[in-house]
């Protein structure tokens, strides 16, 4: 008997952009949607057409480029962004509009400052107009967990009436326990008459920690969609982890009897990508993708995975294409053999791109003795880096003098985007200050330095470090991350990240698509 599959919903785009300090630029969106269409996602949520001009672009560039799955723009019950989100989906091979509305009574009473008939209206209205658009709308009702279940039920149809083709159920502020929230779409089902014409969808937050739990628990009752970020992003503590969801089902298929169209040796590239685009490092013992979720402390687990894999191990780290045992390249190791490493670690690379990234390696091999795998995505990260900043200053010398009796002093020579060389130098209260201070006095562009974070890639002393800092102007907050055995060339390649993302959001501002309003 073939099983039912769950369709697997990613709004690592949409929602997960909503972590503070998450901001991507559309090429790097474009990026993780090609990554996460190589995952076999079912849905890409790319985004939220009307919400900015970079929105727009981002979700119409995706639409154009990414052709496998379904692409969604999220909407609200407004008529603009109801337009809007069609406009950028016009050039989808599969396009879907999301609208979602408020649901419950707090939501409606202080946020909408509207009654439960109004609402009702723009429901009803909003789905209608979207469906005049496209055959594929999809429906939330905003924060559904906490609203009052005879009137959920009449929305939900009302809706389903009108042209919605998915439903879906979010438990938006993470409130629910797994058993209420079963029960409350058990509810639906039974009390919502033409619920069986759409999908059942789920969108859980994690607030209380349980957003996979909830998720997991709809699906054992019958939702056949659900939705979460990859690496858990998303607002306040984030959506529900897709990764933990998948192998959950692929792991648990004898109990749960459900399948997913996802290629689960995609997962481990796909973290790793949106952590280091994101600059949100995953933490150690995350499930499935942390750094110890294969690693055994205990004698006792490692006698018996020795003996036995299975005995502590309910997975194949392979399975989720975890890099095996690691293939350690050398500065006498050749283009041929880092191409096929290189492949066997999910980065597939134009000649050109071999070319660049070749070059990278020999001057880390000439670092050090020894390359490994965390070495070489660390490398891949730098290049992926170098490559999408569109508003580029490019770092070509750097000289720091420092110590316990000296004044800390960075001398730092930079490539316009112009290509023109411009040279400064700075004193600080040390040399990551004193290097700050000499890029600022070039690139000149106001902002306030909010963290800085360094990390060992890799283990020994010639271990690659890794900066992550986050800047701030004005509200708006971006994220820079630089790799290097040397640590203050990491962090002047980490600050030179997050300016070279300032500009070019900054420049993308300027640019209104065609339809959309200025701001």
């Amino acid at each position: 008997m073939a099983q039912e599959k769950v369709r697997i919903f990613d709004t690592t785009l949409r929602d997960g952009e909503q972590a503070a300090g998450a901001g991507m630029t559309t090429p790097e969106k474009l990026e993780i949607a090609r990554q996460l269409e190589r995952l076999g996602v079912d849905v890409i949520e790319a985004g939220f057409a009307a919400s900015s001009p970079g929105d727009f672009e981002a979700v119409a560039t995706i639409a154009q480029e990414v052709r496998q799955p379904i692409i969604a723009s999220l909407a609200r019950a407004h008529p603009n962004d109801v337009d809007q989100a069609w406009k950028s989906l016009q050039g989808a091979a599969h396009p879907r509009i999301h609208v979602f509305l408020s649901s419950s009574d707090i939501h409606i009473m202080h946020q909408l400052r509207k009654n439960r008939e109004e609402v009702m209206d723009m429901a009803v209205s909003m789905v209608s107009r979207a469906k005049g658009y496209c055959e594929d709308v999809e429906f939330s009702a905003m924060d559904a967990s906490r609203t009052e279940p005879e009137y959920l039920y009449t929305m939900l149809k009302a809706v389903i009436d009108a042209g919605a083709t998915t439903i879906n159920v979010p438990d938006t502020v993470g409130y629910s326990i797994p058993e209420e929230f079963a029960d409350l779409l058990r509810s639906i089902q039974s009390n919502v008459p033409n619920i069986d014409k759409v999908v059942l969808s789920v969108h859980c937050h994690n607030d209380l920690g349980l957003g996979v739990a909830n998720s997991m628990a709809a699906i054992q009752v019958g939702a056949r969609q659900v939705e979460g970020c990859i690496n858990g992003l998303g607002e306040r503590a984030g959506n529900a982890a897709l990764e933990e969801i998948i192998m959950g089902i692929e792991t648990r298929k004898d109990y749960l009897g459900v399948t997913t169209n996802i290629d689960t040796s995609q997962i481990y590239r796909t973290s790793r990508l949106v952590s280091d685009i994101t600059g949100f490092p995953i933490q150690p013992n995350k499930a499935i993708v942390g750094l110890n979720a294969f690693r055994h402390a205990s004698g006792i687990h490692q006698d018996g995975v020795l003996k036995e894999r299975s005995t502590y191990e309910i997975m194949d780290p392979a399975s989720i294409g975890w890099p095996g045992i690691s293939l350690v390249l050398g500065k006498l190791s050749g283009r041929a053999g880092l191409r096929a490493r290189l492949e066997e670690l999910g980065y597939h690379l134009s000649a050109e791109d071999l070319n660049q990234a070749f070059e990278g390696f020999k001057n880390l091999a000439d670092k050090k003795r020894e390359v490994t795998d965390r070495d070489l995505e660390a490398l891949m990260s730098d290049q992926r880096r170098a490559v999408t900043e569109s508003t580029t200053y490019t770092m070509e010398h750097i000289q720091v003098s420092c110590g316990d009796h000296e004044i800390p002093t960075a001398t730092v020579r930079l490539t316009g985007p112009d290509g023109s060389v411009m040279t400064d130098a700075s004193t600080g209260t040390g040399p990551v200050d004193a290097i700050y201070k000499a890029i600022n006095r070039i690139v000149q562009v106001p902002n306030t330095l909010s963290e800085f974070t360094v990390k060992s890639i890799t283990e020994g002393i010639d271990a690659i470090g890794e900066v992550t800092i986050r800047v701030q102007k004005g509200d708006a907050v971006y994220v820079g991350r630089g790799a290097d055995t040397d640590i203050l060339v990491a962090s002047a390649k980490a600050y030179l990240n997050a300016l070279n993302r300032l500009l070019a959001m900054e420049e993308a501002k300027k640019e209104t698509p065609t339809g959309v309003p200025n701001p």
